[in-house]
């Protein structure tokens, strides 16, 4: 690892130097590829090289353990001990940050939820979850956009998909990915009685263009009336878009804009992170099931979060943990649950190392 870590500090040092010559400032795609590289690398560099210092002060403590006065000798041992610490931190810290980076966490998601088992009830808990990640994003400064939803007459979804922009996203997002289960009692329930419903959620990257082309023969592309809630204006023309991937059999549709080419770019960007999905996803595949469950792009049936309203209890099955706060988190309060995830997979990461 500390020869690898040493040649990073190389590379570091002459891109640093890059930044500096006429020949790279002049030219502005250049310089900011010089410039991204050697951001990325700062954090490694910096680690490593506080390392290295804490490495040297302890050195320096343990030789004054050996010291004539008993003092001196009792201050570096706790000085030493106090630096041992701090390495082993310090050493994990660079572990994480030599993982391997998934080169989606830079990237804007789709959010797609979607009602399972339950009928109405599931589809007014995608509603929650719409909400819920919508505050989520709205404290983090994150813009979010509807771009397909199918809403019901209770005040439901059957499906919903966003896209949320902002600073890593899908970084923060990826395990969200799976089907949530909610137990409480419908309104509509006079016994009492507990329902068990699920909501499944998708988090796919969105995809550029170069990365997934789509050829326009590869497309069947529908149009229709809107039907459903939205006012008088919805279904009085054929502005509703289905559009069918022939080869994938991959069919997406969107209705919620009055225009019909709005409608169809909207379609066509599902379709696309879809596609994206499916290709990485078989990608995976081949590569291990392990990597495939570390990326949150695993097998989306597992049951992965139950939401339990009379105990007001949320619990993660996947890292055991269960908070007794479900008011708070439906409001968007899920950072906690959040980091514990992403701290659960570094540690299997780190393991498979």
């Amino acid at each position: 690892m500390f020869e690898s870590l040493r040649e990073i500090e190389e590379r570091f040092e002459q891109l640093e130097a890059d930044l500096a010559r006429p020949e790279v400032l002049k030219d502005q795609k250049l310089y900011q590829k010089t410039a991204r590289q050697h951001a990325e690398l700062s954090k490694v560099v910096s680690t490593y090289r506080r390392l290295n210092r804490l490495r040297t002060e302890r050195k320096g403590a343990q030789e004054l353990v050996r010291d004539e006065d008993e003092e001196i000798r009792n201050l570096a041992r706790v000085e030493a001990e106090d630096l041992r610490k701090k390495i082993e931190e310090a050493e994990q810290e660079l572990k994480l940050l030599l993982l391997p980076r998934d080169p989606n966490d830079d990237k804007n998601i789709l959010l797609e939820i979607r009602a399972g088992t339950g009928g109405e009830e599931a589809a007014l808990f995608v509603s929650d979850l719409f909400r819920m990640y919508g505050r989520f994003a709205e404290q983090k400064d994150w813009r979010v956009e509807v771009l397909s939803s199918h809403p019901t007459g209770a005040g439901g979804f059957k499906e919903i998909i966003m896209l949320i922009e902002g600073e890593r996203v899908y970084s923060r997002l990826k395990y969200e990915s799976g089907v949530h289960r909610v137990q409480r009692v419908p309104t509509t329930e006079s016994q009492g009685r507990i329902h068990t419903s699920a909501v499944t959620v998708a988090v796919l990257p969105e995809a550029e263009d170069v990365e997934v082309a789509i050829n326009p023969d590869d497309l069947k592309i529908d149009v229709y009336r809107s039907s459903g809630p939205g006012g008088q204006s919805v279904n009085t023309t054929d502005s509703a878009v289905r559009v069918t991937h022939l080869p994938t059999g991959l069919v997406v549709t969107c209705q919620d804009e009055k225009s019909q080419h709005k409608n169809k770019a909207k379609a066509l960007k599902v379709l696309r992170a879809r596609l994206l999905d499916l290709m990485e996803r078989e990608q995976q595949d081949k590569i291990s099931e392990q990597r495939r469950g570390q990326v949150g792009t695993g097998d989306r049936s597992e049951r992965v979060r139950t939401y339990n309203f009379p105990q007001g209890r949320i619990t993660d099955h996947r890292i055991g943990l269960t908070l007794y706060r479900l008011n708070e988190a439906l409001e968007g309060d899920i950072q906690e649950i959040i980091d514990a995830l992403a701290a659960h997979y570094q540690a299997e990461a780190l393991k498979a190392v």
